[in-house]
């Protein structure tokens, strides 16, 4: 549907509004939302080739250890028995204002994929503001 705003002038019609579009999707007016994944690292290569593949190349990555639902390992080292439950994981941060975080998400989540427990968890939380350091532009901008 159509809705044509009326000019005070003449009172002829002017450019149409779109009706669609609310307060929350104007054309400049973009959400800011981080995606962290926590992944194996053997799978990092294949999370960096896949999110540059939806546009969303800019990432921090840190070495983490934590547990979930993969189960403890018990190993022996000079005769002592040890439980190894923190597993070595990647946390992948991404926060992304142009790429929709779902196509982020599902980028990772297929790349990171093996069907064994252990395969991670990935979050999308919004950024409530974002600044560049080196220009000081702020907002999505910064992005």
């Amino acid at each position: 549907m159509e809705v044509f705003a009326m000019s005070d002038e003449d009172a002829e019609p002017v450019e149409p509004v779109d009706t669609a579009q609310t307060a929350d999707s104007l054309p400049g007016d973009r959400d800011i939302e981080l995606v962290m994944a926590i992944v194996r690292p053997s799978k990092l290569s294949d999370v960096k080739t896949a999110l540059a593949d939806v546009g969303a190349a800019s990432l921090t990555v840190t070495q983490v250890s934590g547990r979930g639902s993969q189960a403890a390992k018990k190993g022996q080292w000079r005769g002592e028995e040890y439980v190894v439950d923190l597993h070595q994981k990647v946390k992948i941060e991404c926060v992304v204002a142009d790429v929709p975080s779902e196509d982020v998400v599902e980028a990772i989540r297929e790349a990171a994929h093996t069907g064994e427990k252990g395969d991670g968890k990935i979050f999308v939380l919004p950024v409530a503001e974002a600044v560049q350091v080196r220009t000081g532009e702020s907002g999505p901008d910064a992005v």
